[in-house]
């Protein structure tokens, strides 16, 4: 599902923040995602599902959630992140609390969220606190899609480059 956030990958990523943070041995990680895309933001069947939810199971969810980017937003390591293809909704959101971003020239960024009804809560004082208020109202309210050279002047990444230099990973390793 490109990459996107279900209940199984937020674990995953809490889990992977938790111990790296509990390592004195790991000294930088690389955040990629594997396949054609760096994240599509959350999984919309797992989306749909959640309409369902009681009010408890959803305040649940999203606090799993808040909790993950936590998690990563606190490493007491340098984050680096390799983003390609696209960062939707929660993807821009990791690539907010990556303390370096390197794009691929082709990369997509989007806070997409308010085409689906909703704002980018979660993510919100993360996105903030990397490209200011003006920068973030804008996205947040148009959920407008933007190159990696806007999200380079905007301060979400910080380096981009050629295609060729950003290498996908064939298989998924949190460990």
């Amino acid at each position: 599902v490109r990459n996107a956030f279900n209940e199984h990958v937020i674990q995953e990523l809490t889990a992977w923040a938790e111990a790296v943070a509990a390592n004195d041995q790991v000294r930088v990680a690389v955040l990629a995602g594997q396949g054609s895309v760096f994240c599509a933001g959350a999984d919309l069947t797992w989306m749909a599902s959640m309409a369902s939810c009681t009010h408890t199971e959803n305040v649940r969810d999203a606090t799993a959630m808040a909790r993950m980017y936590s998690a990563i937003d606190r490493l007491p390591i340098p984050l680096i992140g390799r983003i390609h293809g696209v960062a939707l909704g929660g993807g821009a959101g990791l690539a907010a609390v990556c303390d370096i971003v390197v794009a691929d020239e082709r990369a997509v960024f989007g806070f997409t969220e308010v085409k689906l009804g909703i704002v980018p809560a979660v993510v919100s004082p993360y996105v903030l606190a990397k490209i200011g208020a003006a920068a973030a109202r804008e996205l947040f309210l148009t959920g407008m899609r933007f190159d990696a050279a806007r999200a380079k002047e905007i301060g979400l990444v910080h380096a981009v480059v050629a295609a060729d230099v950003i290498v996908i990973p064939r298989s998924r390793s949190c460990s």
